[in-house]
């Protein structure tokens, strides 16, 4: 077994190791943080600690012609005044008019731009200078491109192929092909590449950052899974990446910072084998460079003048290694660094400025002891945070402080992140409703101009924050919840291992309640049922009703059978399922697909899936979604799909089955989901071919989603209980953490 199988082999069960388990939680036994503290050189700058911020962020927040807008400047701004040593954007692409799905249609760029125009440079001086102010330094990312990762609407809409390496398949959508740039292409982006380091460099940036992984253009070319040219220059896989950083030291002298990113190998053949041989799009990729070939490529790159690196794993088509999610290990690419680093020490690896290469670890590390035990251990010489500075950009001055329990962890969801960009929006958090929004969301919350007395009904995420910021203004608030403790959907969600993000911002949330009601005097009644009347007595100037929803109860004969459970219920009681062997869930969604995780990955369960619609988890961010499939199918979950329930019955479940062959494989994880608002033209129309089948079942599993808790709110209108009267959460509608904690946010400051 070599190092990427033997590292994919110990992910999936990587929860039933304690040890491991430990590290994904906040907590201080390593402070004070003295390695993450200390200060690092790369070329000839330094740094004052040793954080990153990773490239998460970019996308729809500069202007149409690209030039770094109030919005995109205060977003990264935020994160230098909360103590980030190093901040990096996201990707500024330098191949407008070469690789057509760089900007839109018109021409209009949803990237911010670097080449071509002065119109964009103030904009880059602003944010340098911004970031500055807070002693923080600034590497801009660049891109050749996104190549077979781009959208296939150029085809519709510009009618040009989208561009690869070679003739690759589009990420989204196979049947486009992606056309082969010729040598001329290439040596011009490479020119224009060279240019937008000496621009980025005349606008006091601090150093450019090269994006070669995730098998974006840069990295379709320097690997031989996407570059399979047989001729010209570019036949040699390393060419281009060296010729590019070779061009862009001529440009900006032997002292400016070069960082490239890169991943150790794709890991494509480790995490679909077989299916590498069998599957038509996968085909393609066979010949994946291995790690090997990528050290001896690093060691060249830092010849022609590459100065840091950061170093993960994955691509598009394993969308869940460069973009791990929730499922998977804080940590989880330590080794990877420590591989390379070791590497470097043992050839004696030097940049051109005679320096060692730094090399930063990326993958869940937004734990101060982890992060601080990587750097003291020799694993890494810095640590790259993305997702966890969304959540809270005052991570790096909380872990000075030693305020490690105030930290507002990341959950992981990668919903309101990832997910934004996929569908047309901006870098935004679940847990934290101020980012991209700091040009006009103050940090603090504006002293109330009238004293209100506010009842919250309900102590789920909308609530808790609605309530902590409604307080926190000045106002008397009192919390209701009529169970034993707070955090409403969030407490069976926290349960399964692989959910501990999720636990870790539950105690967030009690932390937050508990300081509310010491320093605002924020009442909480816990196991209170709250009535109208009660609303009523209490005289309150504004009710806010989070009262949530109820499981769904589907119409199915048999549905009230005793061994038929709700997934909320099962995950409150697991003893539920102790004496079940074959367990059957109804529903698809994240919550059926935890479900039969939790079952057959904590509990050796034999589990099936039931989904009526031909596609599982719809909505659900490509990462989370990927991996989540990728580790069922190594469980043994089964996972029928286009398939409806007929009936319960004792220990048998009557379903009615689309056995079409055109049927959707439903462990498919290498093409994505498209968003319902663009087309497929090319997709193959599903037949029906229906067929009634038996499933044995000890115990079956409802998880057909939730239904709005509405009563209170209409009774409350109907009696005009208070001047004010607001519903938020899934009482008003069913949605995610995300929708909740930013009604409550919005509410709490609007009161």
């Amino acid at each position: 077994m070599n190092f990427i199988e033997d590292l994919l082999a110990r992910l999936p069960d990587w929860f039933q190791d304690e040890e491991q388990f430990k590290l994904a939680h906040l907590t201080h036994q390593l402070y004070p943080y003295t390695a993450l503290f200390t200060p690092i050189q790369i070329n000839q700058l330094t740094v004052k600690n040793r954080i990153v911020m990773g490239p998460m962020g970019n996308i729809s927040v500069a202007d149409e012609h690209g030039r770094p807008s109030s919005k995109m400047i205060q977003y990264f701004a935020e994160r230098a005044r909360g103590g980030v040593g190093l901040i990096t954007s996201g990707l500024v692409p330098f191949s407008q008019g070469i690789d057509p799905s760089v900007t839109e249609a018109d021409g209009r760029s949803y990237f911010p731009r670097i080449e071509g125009s002065r119109t964009v440079y103030a904009g880059w001086r602003d944010l340098a200078e911004s970031i500055h102010a807070y002693g923080a330094r600034f590497f801009i990312q660049l891109t050749p491109g996104l190549g077979r990762v781009g959208s296939p609407e150029v085809l519709m809409h510009k009618y040009k192929l989208p561009v690869s390496a070679s003739w690759n398949p589009n990420f989204y959508i196979p049947a486009v092909p992606c056309r082969p740039l010729t040598d001329a292409e290439c040596r011009k982006i490479i020119q224009r590449g060279g240019q937008a380091a000496a621009d980025a460099k005349a606008m006091q940036i601090d150093g450019v950052y090269l994006h070669g992984h995730e098998g974006y253009l840069l990295e379709q070319m320097t690997n031989r899974a996407f570059n399979r040219r047989k001729l010209g220059r570019y036949a040699d896989w390393q060419a281009f990446g060296i010729e590019l950083v070779e061009t862009m030291r001529r440009r900006v002298g032997p002292h400016y910072p070069i960082m490239y990113r890169i991943d150790l190998s794709l890991a494509l053949n480790a995490t679909y084998q077989g299916k590498m041989q069998t599957e038509p799009t996968l085909r393609h990729f066979r010949e994946e460079r291995s790690v090997e070939e990528t050290l001896a490529y690093m060691v060249n790159l830092v010849r022609a003048g590459v100065d840091c690196f950061d170093v993960d794993l994955g691509c598009y088509d394993n969308w869940w290694l460069p973009h791990p999610p929730n499922s998977m290990p804080s940590g989880c690419y330590l080794a990877v660094a420590q591989l390379v680093k070791n590497t470097f020490t043992a050839q004696h690896i030097q940049s051109n400025a005679g320096l060692p290469v730094p090399v930063v670890a990326v993958g869940k590390l937004g734990y101060p002891d982890l992060a601080e035990k990587a750097l003291r251990d020799g694993l890494c010489d810095m640590v790259m945070l993305a997702r966890p500075l969304l959540a809270d950009p005052d991570w790096a001055n909380k872990a000075f402080a030693g305020q490690v329990q105030s930290i507002r962890p990341c959950i992981g969801d990668q919903e309101a992140c990832i997910n934004e960009f996929i569908e047309g929006g901006h870098s935004q958090c679940a847990v934290n409703p101020r980012t991209g929004f700091e040009d006009i969301i103050d940090r603090d919350p504006c002293p109330a101009q009238q004293i209100k007395r506010v009842a919250v009904v309900g102590a789920g995420p909308a609530g808790v924050i609605c309530a902590t910021t409604a307080a926190a203004r000045g106002h008397q608030v009192t919390l209701y919840e009529k169970r034993s403790q707070i955090g409403g959907m969030l407490v069976p969600g926290s349960v399964p291992k692989i959910k501990y993000e999720v636990a870790n911002y539950l105690t967030f949330l009690k932390n937050e309640i508990q300081d509310s009601c010491e320093r605002h005097n924020l009442a909480l009644k816990l196991n209170t049922e709250v009535s109208l009347a009660m609303l009523q007595d209490g005289k309150f100037d504004a009710i806010v009703i989070c009262t949530g929803g109820t499981p769904a109860m589907p119409p199915i004969p048999g549905v009230d059978h005793p061994d038929v459970i709700q997934a909320v219920d099962l995950f409150l009681n697991p003893q539920l399922a102790e004496s079940a062997e074959k367990v059957v869930i109804i529903g698809g969604g994240a919550v059926g697909c935890e479900a039969a995780h939790y079952l057959a990955g904590e509990y050796n369960k034999q589990v099936t899936i039931i989904e009526m619609l031909p596609v599982l988890m719809k909505g659900v961010c490509t990462a989370n979604r990927g991996h989540l499939v990728h580790e069922m199918e190594k469980l043994g979950v089964k996972i029928w799909i286009h398939t409806r329930v007929k009936a319960i019955d004792a220990g048998r479940v009557t379903v009615e089955r689309n056995i079409s062959p055109t049927t959707p494989d439903p462990y498919n994880t290498w093409t994505p989901l498209l968003p319902d608002n663009i087309p497929n033209p090319l997709a193959r129309p599903i037949r029906e071919v229906w067929q009634t089948e038996f499933l044995d079942a000890d115990l079956v599993v409802l998880a057909a989603g939730l239904r709005r808790n509405t009563a209170l709110y209409e009774n409350c209108i109907q009696a005009n209980a208070a001047p004010e009267i607001h519903t938020i959460g899934d009482a008003f509608q069913i949605g995610r953490v995300f929708e909740a904690v930013k009604a409550g946010f919005a509410i709490g400051r609007s009161l």
